[in-house]
């Protein structure tokens, strides 16, 4: 599922809820990069975090 995590999407970190929207970076061997409104830059490992996609109507 991760390898339909593109530059660009928007997702949210089902586990922090409170680091707001995401929008991902690069996605490079397991490690996908996103830039959070509330917490910056993250990498995250995507073998044990499942990123959760948004849609572009999901969010304000």
């Amino acid at each position: 599922m991760t390898a339909i995590l593109e530059p660009g999407m928007l997702v949210r970190h089902p586990d922090q809820p409170d680091w707001g929207l995401g929008q991902v970076q690069s996605n490079i061997d397991n490690k996908v990069t996103v830039n959070f409104e509330h917490a910056g830059k993250v990498v995250i490992d995507s073998k044990r975090v499942f990123l959760l996609p948004v849609a572009g109507s999901d969010h304000p």
